[in-house]
């Protein structure tokens, strides 16, 4: 692994496999959070010149046997249903084993992002019709979370906006979706979606899911 192809950050996982749910590694490491034990990091962190990562992962029952780092790494505890104490001033917090992808994400993005997301988004290229006022148009989903969307419109949208959306998902059909115009990235408009029905979002979940697992194309 080269600096250059390096993820956006490196974890080291001081747990048996089964502590992580099927597929969380996998996924996560798609999010750009490399999952590595003690033993693929050292290599590693002697090409690099890097002595710590950015965060671990421990069983707590592996909580005494965790390097001590200078500076201090945070350390996200798996444990029972009871949680963890504060006694060691390194742990920021802890998931339920066995963890799984959302819990874990969602704590990895609080702990070590300035500007956390609460659920995995991904990038996409979705037809979608638009609504608002009583005028339909064609726009694109250019990437797609349980919240809301990055959407590419030819019609200019004021923040603020609200706007009915549509769009189709493989294996799920049509989802009719309401947003609300949150922010622009120019050209786009990011639209957080409104009163979700459960079963849309659970759809998009499944679709994120799914995309993130995909086996990546080779280069041709």
């Amino acid at each position: 692994m080269s600096e250059g192809s390096l993820p956006h950050r490196i974890l080291v996982t001081h747990a048996q496999p089964e502590a992580l749910a099927p597929m969380t590694r996998l996924i996560l490491s798609r999010l750009g959070y490399a999952i590595l034990t003690p033993e693929e990091f050292a290599p590693l962190a002697q090409t690099l010149e890097r002595g710590r990562p950015d965060l671990r992962i421990v069983d707590e029952r592996s909580l005494l046997e965790v390097p001590e780092d200078d500076p201090a790494v945070p350390l996200v505890v798996l444990t029972g249903r009871h949680g963890v104490t504060g006694a060691d001033p390194r742990v920021v917090g802890a998931v339920r084993r066995p963890a799984g992808l959302h819990e874990l994400y969602r704590l990895l993005q609080q702990v070590l992002e300035d500007k956390p997301r609460s659920t995995p988004r991904i990038p996409t290229h979705l037809a979608a019709r638009c609504r608002r006022q009583g005028k339909d148009w064609t726009g694109a989903v250019l990437s797609l979370s349980e919240n809301g969307c990055l959407l590419r419109s030819p019609e200019p949208l004021a923040l603020g906006s609200r706007l009915g959306l549509s769009f189709e998902l493989p294996l799920s059909g049509r989802l009719e979706l309401d947003g609300e115009v949150a922010y622009q990235l120019v050209p786009d408009a990011g639209v957080i979606f409104h009163a979700t029905a459960p079963s849309h979002r659970a759809a998009i979940a499944r679709f994120v899911t799914q995309t993130l697992v995909a086996p990546t194309p080779s280069p041709s």
